[in-house]
């Protein structure tokens, strides 16, 4: 499956924090899912407090 590096930010103690995660999915869209879901569940936010900014393919492996 490839991997796909994204970038954004979220809200953390009433501040935007920037964020760089690395997933593999599928496609760039379910990339930017998987992330809303993981980072809204570990820090219980919903998704209007996370943002992606962008989402690229990592070449390799």
């Amino acid at each position: 499956m490839p991997k796909f590096e994204v970038k954004g930010t979220f809200r953390n103690d009433g501040q935007m924090k920037p964020y760089t995660k690395t997933v593999d999915a599928p496609s760039e869209r379910l990339a930017g899912e998987f992330t809303l879901a993981t980072i809204g569940s570990k820090h219980r936010l919903e998704r209007k407090y996370i943002t992606v900014d962008s989402v690229k393919a990592i070449n390799g492996e």
